[in-house]
């Protein structure tokens, strides 16, 4: 339920500063923050990604990574539903197919994996090659999404970065938070975790608005979505010894995942043609 909760507040987070982030002068970097800041649709799309922080941390602390965060798959089909009436479109028939294959195939995947585990903490030994992993990919995608590069491009790989930063901070958020509940606020304030996350997700932010600037929806929210949502999976499974179900269970697995991919391909090709409706 708060994954959910989740998904659906930053839905409104990051369709609202779509919203802001088309009306600003092409850019980027700290400029492009100072400037998004004077306008309400971003301090709106602000709340929603704060939202979304406060009922990340109750589902992680309440559930295993590998099943909060792929939840957070909803938040494509939730953005556009807050997206087409925010920027005045109309999205086809098609489309409507397409987030319908979406929740279905989450919900199979979901199902069928069944996702499981009760480890909060990883020792150091897991942490260091996770963390040379992730930032090391998230530097990749920013040199590789320099200016000059075609604007479909710089969404994508900005919104790839963004989605491995945001699974990064999930994996922080959950240690973090599990020394909360089981330790307190003193040891919370004590854990490098907890000043991981926060950084982390800023770096987050901050990728999203250049990727939300730099392209379409469509290019940088399926990067996000399914990227966030694989790069968890793995996180969890990495760190914490979080577990899915395998054998026979990976055809529906796979079904499910191959109708998530159908539903997110036919959106990118269906939501750059929505018409806008008059009045």
């Amino acid at each position: 339920m708060f994954a959910v909760m989740g998904a659906a507040s930053n839905a409104v987070g990051t369709a609202f500063q779509r919203k802001a982030a088309s009306t600003v002068a092409r850019g980027g970097g700290l400029r492009l923050l100072l400037d998004l800041a004077r306008r309400p649709a971003w301090l709106i799309g602000i709340a929603g990604v704060v939202g979304a922080a406060v009922f990340q941390a109750l589902a992680l602390v309440n559930g295993p990574l590998a099943l909060v965060q792929p939840l957070f798959i909803l938040e494509l089909p939730f953005a556009l539903l807050i997206a087409i009436p925010l920027l005045h479109r109309r999205l086809p028939r098609a489309g409507w197919w397409a987030v319908a294959g979406v929740v279905a195939g989450l919900a199979l995947v979901l199902a069928a994996a069944a996702p499981s585990g009760a480890q909060d903490q990883a020792s150091m030994v897991r942490w260091i090659p996770v963390l040379v992993l992730c930032l090391g990919a998230v530097a990749v995608a920013v040199a590789l999404a320099r200016s000059g590069r075609p604007p479909l491009f710089r969404a994508a790989v900005l919104g790839s970065a963004s989605a491995v930063s945001n699974a990064l901070t999930a994996a922080l958020l959950k240690s973090a938070t599990g020394t909360l509940a089981h330790s307190g606020f003193d040891a919370f304030l004590g854990v490098w975790q907890t000043y991981g996350f926060a950084l982390t997700g800023v770096g987050a932010i901050l990728l999203l608005e250049n990727a939300l600037q730099a392209g379409s929806l469509a290019a940088s929210q399926p990067a996000l979505t399914i990227g966030d949502a694989t790069v968890s999976l793995l996180l969890g499974m990495s760190l914490f010894g979080e577990t899915i179900r395998t054998g026979w269970w990976l055809v529906p697995e796979a079904i499910g995942a191959g109708l998530i991919l159908w539903g997110v391909l036919r959106l990118t090709r269906v939501v750059p043609h929505m018409r806008e409706v008059a009045g």
